[in-house]
């Protein structure tokens, strides 16, 4: 890292102390909050990325939220500068001289896109500055021009982080010895067997150690087998050859290996007992924050059921749910077991199509799948949260279409016709008119009455035509011809029980309603709704 400092100018006058620093990645999209909310929590000094080309996106903002919330100090990389037109890339090398090569217009690109990102940080009410015009490093927000493909700023960005560290935040950094260890991710690694990844901010951990965490079937309390690490500058989540070691301090990513952690829940803290009796203490405490974070994740009656595979990819799928405005009634972490499908098979009573289980980067057990078969509640998988919510989609639409043709004789539309006297071509059995849509929708199967003579029930509208040819339904100004079958055996004649002045209307009724509501709502206008309240009053439903 010093090798990188030489090539940023400022660095002459910086005596670098601090032994290292430890980088944590977060998604950047946005179903990922949880992710990004947690990193926040861990870190000491943040990193947020802003792509130059499109400046401030919605995940953006909302990382940006984030930190001002938790007051976490940042610096922002204003990256793929090397996508700016006409760059001449120089690997690795100091940014201010790296945009001193370039061409003119190479330069006001630079300027241009770096200003307009400026403005919109200023908009979400943070001073900021390019990092070498930065007059005051406590206020103003440090910007660091920035190429990940091609290097350039690279060098800056490492400076300023290690400068505004040991500048800043040298109080909070300092050790105190106290463990302060999360379990971000539960592994298999051939040879070690289930492991999980840990963030240890503070603290030692030893092999050895007696460790309790949370765990889908209760608190596990174990040993630590081996503390690994992978070799430099390497990723600790890439699969890499690791190194083991009997102690090791914080800040660091780790990766431990011991017995029982297959049921082991990503996202808690980790914590170590001086001894069983206070690993019995331990594992209260982390029972009850496993119960206290499932239930603070809001859920309703009516709604599918979710299944993930860590608490972070749970909290991710429900947050992309919400924004999706899919109502969650049910959560768990880990199998889809037959419990999770009687849980869930309540939906069939509630509202069928919400009976099913989404089920993210989990297996399912084969008695819960023969009981969801048996029972009819659906089981989805999916490693990819938009794969769940596409079935989820294609099952609504399709569970729609089935309770739309099974309600489809129950549910009248509410419509207001004018018979036209001109178009009068059979008086009775069948009645065949012609007549206006003054109001509303109608629709064949819809039951014809005439108020003005006291509710005259006389028949059901059983075709309609335009210009000879059918059609399903007609909306308000259509004229249309209509033949309409007698209600029950009780024939009527237009002439005699009715005449052409009258106002004819659909017959709707309490379940008529209902099921209009629930089945056929997006189907009715306002002007319909209103209608139809009207019509409500005409005919004293309550």
């Amino acid at each position: 890292m010093k090798e990188k400092f030489k090539k940023v100018r400022a660095s002459s006058s910086f005596d670098m102390q601090i032994p290292g620093i430890l980088v944590m990645d977060t998604p950047g999209h946005e179903s990922f909050s949880n992710l990004r909310s947690r990193g926040s929590a861990l870190c000491n000094m943040a990193i947020l990325v802003v792509d130059i080309m499109h400046g401030l996106e919605p995940q953006t903002i909302e990382s940006l939220d984030l930190l001002k919330s938790r007051k976490t100090p940042f610096v922002i990389a204003l990256n793929k500068i090397d996508r700016l037109n006409q760059w001449k890339a120089t690997p690795d090398g100091a940014v201010q001289a790296c945009l001193k090569k370039q061409k003119p217009q190479t330069q006001q690109h630079f300027e241009i896109l770096s200003q307009k990102t400026i403005l919109q940080i200023n908009e979400q009410g943070l001073n900021c500055a390019l990092y070498y015009e930065n007059k005051d490093h406590r206020s103003t927000i440090n910007i660091v021009p920035t190429s990940a493909h091609t290097g350039e700023g690279i060098p800056d960005l490492l400076f300023l982080l290690c400068k505004l560290t040991q500048t800043v935040l040298y109080k909070q950094l300092e050790f105190t010895g106290k463990i302060d260890c999360t379990c971000l991710e539960v592994k298999k690694i051939d040879g070690h067997g289930t492991t999980i990844d840990v963030i240890l901010a503070d603290g030692v951990l030893n092999e050895n150690d007696l460790i309790v965490c949370a765990g889908l079937e209760g608190p596990i309390i174990t040993r630590i087998r081996s503390l690994l690490m992978p070799e430099p500058l390497k990723e600790l989540r890439v699969k890499n050859a690791y190194r083991k070691f009997k102690s090791v301090p914080a800040a660091n990513g780790i990766k431990i290996a011991a017995r029982n952690l297959e049921k082991a829940v990503a996202g808690l803290n980790v914590f170590v007992a001086r001894d069983e009796e206070h690993a019995e203490e331990l594992a209260e405490e982390v029972e009850q924050l496993l119960a206290e974070t499932l239930d603070s994740m809001k859920t309703v009656d009516s709604g599918v059921c979710v299944q993930a595979s860590t608490l972070g990819s749970l909290e991710a799928l429900l947050v992309f749910l919400k924004e999706m405005k899919i109502p969650v009634s049910g959560i768990d972490i880990g199998t889809v077991s037959e419990r999770t499908v009687k849980r869930c098979s309540v939906q069939l009573e509630r509202e069928a199509k919400f009976a099913l289980i989404l089920a993210f980067d989990v297996a399912v057990e084969r008695d819960a799948q023969r009981l969801a078969d048996r029972d009819g509640v659906k089981i989805f998988t999916a490693d990819i949260i938009y794969h769940l919510f596409d079935a989820f989609q294609a099952h609504v639409k399709e569970e729609n279409e089935r309770l739309r043709r099974e309600h489809a004789a129950i549910a009248t539309f509410p419509c207001k016709l004018r018979i036209m006297p001109e178009h009068i071509f059979n008086k009775r059995d069948p009645i065949v008119v012609g007549v206006q849509v003054l109001e509303g929708i109608l629709k064949i199967g819809t039951p014809i009455t005439v108020p003005s003579k006291e509710f005259c029930d006389i028949g059901v509208v059983m075709s309609i035509q335009v210009e000879h040819e059918e059609q399903e339904i007609a909306k308000v100004g259509q004229e249309v011809c209509i033949k309409i079958d007698p209600a029950g055996g009780d024939k009527k004649l237009l002439g005699r029980h009715f005449d052409e002045s009258d106002t004819l209307v659909s017959r709707i009724k309490r379940e008529s309603i209902d099921a209009v509501k629930k089945y056929f709502r997006d189907d009715l206008t306002k002007a319909d709704w209103r209608l139809m309240k009207e019509l409500k009053g005409v005919f004293q439903i309550m």
